[in-house]
């Protein structure tokens, strides 16, 4: 679980798995609540194993001298909200307005069910086009990359709570 900090950041613990470069690879850590989903039989198993997700899931921040973080050592990184905000709205935003504005103009111009079908599938797939160059800007400038926040005390979990 993510949560807000009192400083306006969206949290969460990742565990060091790589340190190279000065870079350091990051992988958050599962929350107490995986597990507990419909699906959670079919974890691990088959194309999507745990092992292969794990390594989808890592990341990597620049590593900050002096902080002296080793493999396997436990921190707090954190993004402001707004650039989550931000990011959501180009993922999924985006491609939808494209998608239902290009419907809405089919719809009214030609007014047929084919017509609409195929301008919102146009629609979508530059609305998904756009979105990846705003992706892209946005990676390119770093605004996606979270932050070195501190390192995570004895017990702390991203739910904010310490475990007895």
């Amino acid at each position: 679980m993510i949560r807000l900090s009192d400083r306006n950041t969206v949290e969460g613990i990742v565990r060091v798995v790589e340190v190279q470069d000065g870079v350091l690879w990051l992988q958050p850590e599962q929350t107490s609540t995986c597990g507990s989903c419909a699906s959670a039989g079919q974890c691990g198993k088959g194309i999507g194993s745990l092992a292969r997700r794990n390594e989808a899931r890592r990341f990597s921040i620049a590593h900050q001298d002096g902080l002296g973080l080793g493999v396997g050592e436990r921190i707090v990184v954190g993004i402001a909200p707004r650039i989550l905000v931000k990011a959501a709205l180009i993922a999924y935003g985006l491609p939808l307005t494209t998608a239902l504005a290009a419907a809405g103009i089919a719809q009214s111009w030609f007014g047929g069910d084919l017509a609409t079908l195929l301008a919102a599938a146009t629609g979508l797939a530059c609305g998904l086009w756009m979105a990846r160059l705003g992706a892209r800007r946005l990676s390119a400038s770093g605004e996606l990359a979270p932050r070195f926040l501190r390192r995570a005390k004895p017990g702390e979990s991203d739910g904010g709570k310490s475990e007895s």
